[in-house]
């Protein structure tokens, strides 16, 4: 018989190698085949399905007194190494199924209660032969028993059978002999580690074993006695159960005894069950009423709480309605000295939180309607109207009283000989005394700030109007400047007249100071006002603008201080309130314009062309005014910067007026007067240009220069003999006066070249008039060729009327016989009416080639029509014309 596997110790080494640092300890392990197949059939081996080499592991584990146990599913690797595959607990063990389908009874199942799926086929086990099965059975089975207490359930197979097979297998080791003592035939069980199968504990005991050693010896019989031996069984069954029966019947007495008994104890049992059930009863009605006395003490406790609550509401709802002595006597008659502004503002502020405490949310909805709540309220209400119209009416009479007694004090304003830049720090220093009380009545009544607005409009009004007319007046009567003249272009006078140049920038300075003294100020005002009077708008203007220029941190740190507490976002302020600021500033800037107008009207008379600069200053300030509060101070600017532009536009049309009355004078030859002087105009507005007022001086460039070409025009208009010469010298004269500054005014060289392209027209019609007046036959008879070219074949021309031969010489003798003396006929001609002599050599540069242009097409028609012909060769007529 081949060796078993379960005794290769080579295997059992692999196996604990592969389980190696589990701290288990390996007991048993064999090899087996595995397949795959369902609970009471035996799995098919088909495709996919074949059986697979594995070797099963028992081990064990000491742990705190305790063994576990456990079945290790081992495979082979690529290597033939063995490595974990499935680790089974025996603890969850519940069946061990032999398949009765496999004849060889090699096959088994094992169940496990912990599987996730019991669906899954489990898997099988083939063994090589019945006794590795019953080996790894047996062994599984006591394991079972030792560790755990309990056996699964066995199908398939008998555990006598199991029991008997084990005793046989059970090997034995004979002791030591002695040698003393001789040979012995004893023979003992040999100790666990020499033992190949477990049986010291069976599964039947050792007395179960003897009684049926006992029984089968009784019944020793061959082997074809089994009928004999049913029969026998038989009747002594039958014997027992006739015993049985005269036992029965012997016990008769006993039973009635015991019957006797049971009745008394029914009888007793029924006492018992009456009294239980009284017991019931009762205990039912003391639970009724236990339950009845907690729940009238359960309402008694919620009552109290109840009532307990209820008390703490009134009491703060009292504490609410409760009216300080000391402030209801603040409201109705204290006094608004600044040095009772705190109590008045802490008065302010209780009444403000005791109206909001008596409103939804704060205050219940359900207590609105008691009438001690309705009558507190009313009082509260009649509190703040009487606070709301006293502080009302002395605030007025205090903004009044402020402004009065800077007016009435000379020394506040400008003097003669001495400009006083306007401080308002000390007036928006008592104001800020005042600014949370204007917080706090904007709280209570909304309403009452109208009022209040325009009495401080129209108190600082005055003040404004007043710094800033006699600021006005002291600052024209101390700028000393020469009145330029306002005739730029007039006709009347010479060309040669000297314009006066006389530096005019303090004008200029002077309106840049009056800007820089008031436009801060007015923005400041404005700021100041939005927060004083509690506007949700931004108020501040812009860091780094012209308007911030001189605008002390004083001022700044009252207006933020004001609005410490105010929780509104400039962001979100509303339309209403932004329209009610600017109606606001309106009402207090209003008016003040005019002695911006005086300062712009007194600098335009001195030099208009001041205006510019003071347009390029004011655009400045205008683009510096970003936030809300200085939107009047635009309004004031933009309706600044449109009388600067109407008293420049005033200037310009008046100077189109002076260019237009030239064309009214007598009959004029040479570079008109308006001419040098629109040169000398340019230059001093270029002089004059700063920031945005480029746009103002180009407007102006345009209708200059327009007016300047048109009347230009209609004066060569009334000889168009001359027309061409006044037209080329004037507009040369334009280009030589203008040369500089178009190459750096975009607007002037779009004029230079237009200018250029009419001398270039001027200078050609000229030209040709004075060519064709000398050689007229000559070049008449080229263009009779040309026109009949287009009609007829060259070789017919000289057969034509007056175009023959013949009168081809007569026409080159007449025209070419002494062509020095047209020639030089031509020159004077050119040189005669012109009064520019500096344009002479150019304009003879053009004549000369215009001339041999013409004559150079002449003889080429020559040529090609009157091939015999000869006339001077362009060459010769080149040469002469070099020597002239």
């Amino acid at each position: 018989m081949a060796k078993s596997s379960a005794d290769d110790l080579e295997l059992r080494r692999a196996c604990e190698a592969a389980i190696e640092g589990t701290s288990q300890k390996v007991v048993l392990s064999i090899r087996v085949a595995k397949s795959r197949g369902v609970w009471g059939k035996t799995g098919k081996i088909g495709k996919g399905q074949m059986a697979k080499p594995r070797v099963l592991a028992i081990s064990t584990k000491e742990k705190a007194q305790q063994t576990k146990a456990f079945l290790h599913v081992l495979k082979y690797s690529n290597g033939g190494v063995l490595e974990p595959a499935k680790l089974y607990k025996l603890k969850h063990l519940s069946k061990v199924e032999v398949l009765t389908n496999d004849p060889s009874g090699c096959t088994f199942m094992l169940g496990f209660d912990n599987l996730r799926s019991q669906s899954v086929a489990p898997p099988q086990w083939t063994m090589r032969n019945i006794d590795d099965r019953n080996r790894l059975l047996l062994y599984i089975l006591n394991i079972c028993k030792d560790v755990l207490g309990r056996l699964p359930k066995v199908v398939g197979i008998d555990v006598v059978e199991m029991a008997l097979w084990a005793k046989e297998n059970t090997p034995v080791a004979p002791k030591k002999r002695n040698i003393e003592d001789g040979p012995t035939t004893e023979t003992d069980v040999v100790s666990e580690s020499d033992m190949k199968v477990t049986v010291e504990k069976e599964l039947v005991s050792q007395a179960e074993e003897e009684d049926m050693e006992a029984l089968l010896g009784v019944y020793v019989m061959g082997i074809g006695e089994a009928e004999a031996f049913s029969e026998r069984l038989k009747r002594e069954l039958h014997a027992l159960e006739a015993a049985n029966v005269h036992a029965i019947l012997e016990s008769e007495p006993l039973v009635d005894e015991v019957l006797q008994g049971l009745e008394a104890a029914s009888i007793c049992v029924d006492d018992m069950d009456e009294w239980l059930g009284i017991f019931n009863v009762k205990l039912r009605h003391m639970r009724e009423d236990i339950e009845s006395i907690e729940t009238r003490n359960n309402q008694l406790e919620m009552q109290s709480v109840n009532n307990k609550a209820l008390i703490e509401e009134l009491d703060k709802l009292l504490e609410r309605l409760r009216i300080p002595s000391e402030f209801a006597a603040c409201l109705t008659g204290g006094s608004f000295d600044e040095a009772r502004m705190l109590q008045n503002i802490e008065a302010c502020e209780w009444l403000t939180g005791a109206l909001r405490g008596l409103e939804p949310p704060i205050l219940d909805p359900s207590f609105a309607n008691i009438r001690a709540v309705r009558d507190k309220k009313a009082e509260l209400d009649k509190l703040k109207t009487t606070f709301v119209r006293r502080a009302s009416e002395f605030l007025r009479n205090y903004f009044a009283s402020l402004v009065d007694f800077m007016i009435s004090d000379k020394s506040y304003f400008s003097q003669r000989g001495q400009l006083k830049r306007p401080d308002h720090a000390d007036l928006r220093f008592k104001c800020r005394t005042y600014a949370r009380l204007l917080q706090h009545l904007k709280s209570l009544d909304k309403n009452c700030l109208g009022p209040l607005r325009k009495a401080y409009c129209s108190s600082l009004n005055l003040l404004l109007r007043r710094e800033a007319r006699e600021f006005a007046n002291e600052l024209r009567a101390s700028t000393k400047a020469s009145r330029n003249p306002t005739v730029w272009l007039e006709g009347s006078t010479g060309s040669n007249q000297n314009v006066n140049n006389a530096d005019t920038s303090t004008v200029s300075e002077a309106y840049a100071k009056m800007l820089t003294i008031f436009i801060p100020l007015l923005v400041d005002e404005s700021s100041f006002f939005s927060h004083f009077m509690c506007f949700g708008v931004s108020a501040l203007a812009q860091p780094g603008s012209p308007a911030n220029g001189n605008k002390s941190n004083e001022d700044d740190l009252g207006i933020m201080d004001i609005d410490d507490n105010d929780d509104n976002n400039n962001n979100n302020k509303s339309i209403s309130e932004l329209g009610a600021l600017n109606e606001s500033l309106r009402d207090l800037l209003d008016g003040i314009q005019e002695d911006f107008y005086a300062v712009v009207d007194w600098a335009y008379k001195i030099d208009p062309l001041r205006c510019i600069s003071m347009h390029g200053i004011t655009e400045r300030y205008i683009s510096g005014q970003k936030a809300d509060a200085a939107g009047y101070v635009r309004l004031l600017l933009d309706a600044l910067e449109e009388r600067i532009t109407a008293q420049f536009t005033r200037f310009v049309d008046e100077a189109c007026h002076q260019i237009e009355r030239n064309e009214r004078n007598v009959r004029q030859m040479g570079v008109l007067s308006y001419i040098p002087r629109f040169a000398t105009l340019a230059t001093r507005m270029e002089q004059y240009i700063q920031g945005q007022s480029r746009d103002l001086v180009d407007q102006a460039y345009i209708k200059f220069i327009g007016v300047m070409f048109a009347t230009l025009d209609k004066i060569a208009q009334t000889d168009p003999k001359y027309a061409d010469i006044i037209l080329l010298e004037n507009y040369a004269a334009f280009q030589n006066s203008l040369y500089d500054l178009a190459n750096v005014v975009p607007t002037l060289a779009k004029f230079y070249h237009q200018a250029s392209e009419s001398y270039e027209q001027a200078c050609t019609r000229h030209i040709s008039v004075i060519i064709y007046y000398q050689f007229e036959r000559l070049f008449q008879f080229a263009r009779r060729i040309e026109d009949l070219m287009y009609t007829i074949t060259p070789e017919e021309i000289p057969f034509q009327l007056g175009l023959s031969k013949m009168d081809l010489r007569k026409v080159v003798k007449s025209s070419l016989s002494g062509v020095d003396k047209h020639i030089g006929a031509m020159y004077k001609k050119l040189q005669k009416n012109l009064t520019s002599e500096e344009l002479l050599p150019s304009l003879w540069d053009k004549c000369k080639k215009e001339f041999l242009d013409k004559y150079e097409s002449f003889a080429q028609l020559v040529a090609k029509i009157y091939p015999s012909e000869t006339i001077p060769s362009v060459t010769e007529m080149r040469d002469l014309l070099a020597t002239m």
